[in-house]
């Protein structure tokens, strides 16, 4: 995960465990240890969508397109701050390939190499920061917000958090009203102890992150803003020039996430930003404590049950969020761009809790 103005690209959420070039026989053993594939049963959920045509947005620090697994995978997208002429495709920190590759990697021959949630989706790259020893800053990345709005993307990925500014909330907003849904991680402990900015924002699906027993991941911060959890511990994604490497942090729970939104949004290109939302909520795995919490929010990610369950026509519309989401703002009227203010049904749709949802003020962590 990065923090974008106080820029710091993982700390302990990113350790290189991991370090090949593609061309040795090492990448083809990448795919056994994308554990998470097999967690959430992305095999199966492939038969039903792989987030065809789906384009995914992701403003970080652009996408270095020398992988194999993303050669196909990756638009041209743009280049933002002072100085900047590249089209995305370029990155010299890692950060934004291992988000892409998570969602859209393509694999390689006889199952090797790193294959994404959605392998058929389509990545806009906008490289709102350099990484490294750069400054980010909020204004940047609403400017990456609002060009992936303008350019056709139907799920913007902010695997970032940044401080709290009213010209990045204006672009989640007008990214919303748009019905592109966007996805932003709730941050990595110890930096961030509770939901960050921009995951805290309305309409927003936050992400908080697992282990390998869809346990709480104790990098990932918490709070009653959470929406749903994905893994988020020792996992591998391609890296620049062709190499690997293996991390932990909500940026990876925010990517799988996600290539999750892409599957829908192929399967149902009728639905709206927030019946994907709900979609995907409501056939979430509850853990932890009964019902919606703190630190999975209404649960694992479940990308075959998201795709497959029937759902009820809709959840009832009230003034209210559910108790244990507490009593911070929650903005008025109905929501972000008349999303409106969901809450829960009691009642079990395929493995999940039935349509619980609130929208509330997000700050971007990942």
């Amino acid at each position: 995960m990065i923090a974008v103005g106080r820029l710091t690209f993982g700390g302990a959420a990113v350790a290189l465990l991991l370090l090949v070039t593609a061309g040795t026989a090492i990448a083809d053993t990448v795919r056994d240890r994308q554990w998470h594939l097999v967690s959430l049963g992305i095999a199966d959920a492939h038969k039903v969508s792989q987030g065809e045509s789906v384009i995914v947005a992701i403003p970080d620090t652009g996408v270095d397109t020398r992988h194999a697994e993303l050669t196909t995978a990756v638009l041209s997208g743009k280049g933002l701050g002072e100085g900047n002429t590249t089209d995305g495709r370029t990155d010299t920190d890692g950060h934004g390939t291992a988000v892409a590759g998570l969602i859209a990697g393509r694999g390689l021959p006889n199952g090797g190499g790193v294959l994404g949630i959605a392998p058929k989706s389509m990545i806009l790259p906008i490289q709102t920061t350099r990484g490294g020893d750069s400054i980010g800053s909020p204004a940047l990345l609403a400017e990456g917000v609002d060009w992936a709005t303008t350019h056709g993307a139907k799920v913007i990925c902010i695997a970032a958090v940044t401080n709290e500014d009213p010209r990045l909330q204006e672009a989640v907003e007008r990214a919303l009203t748009a019905d592109v849904v966007v996805v932003a991680g709730v941050g990595n402990t110890p930096e961030q102890t509770e939901v960050g900015f921009p995951a805290k924002l309305p309409g927003v699906l936050a992400v908080g992150g697992t282990g390998r027993n869809s346990e709480h991941a104790s990098i990932s911060a918490t709070g009653p803003e959470t929406l749903v959890a994905a893994p988020a511990a020792d996992i591998v994604s391609t890296r620049p020039a062709g190499q690997y490497a293996s991390g932990s942090g909500t940026s990876y729970a925010t990517a799988i996430v996600s290539g999750v939104v892409a599957l829908v949004r192929a399967k149902f290109p009728g639905l709206s930003g927030p019946e994907v939302v709900r979609r995907i909520t409501a056939t979430a795995v509850d853990k932890g404590k009964p019902g919606r919490d703190e630190e999975f929010g209404f649960g694992v990610v479940d990308p075959l049950a998201a795709l497959t369950a029937t759902l009820p026509s809709a959840a009832p519309q009230v003034s209210a969020v559910p108790s244990e989401v507490g009593s911070g703002p929650v903005g008025g009227g109905g929501g972000v761009g008349g999303w409106g203010v969901w809450i829960g049904v009691v009642g079990v749709v395929a493995v999940g809790v039935v349509g619980v949802l609130r929208w509330r003020r997000w700050r971007a962590g990942s």
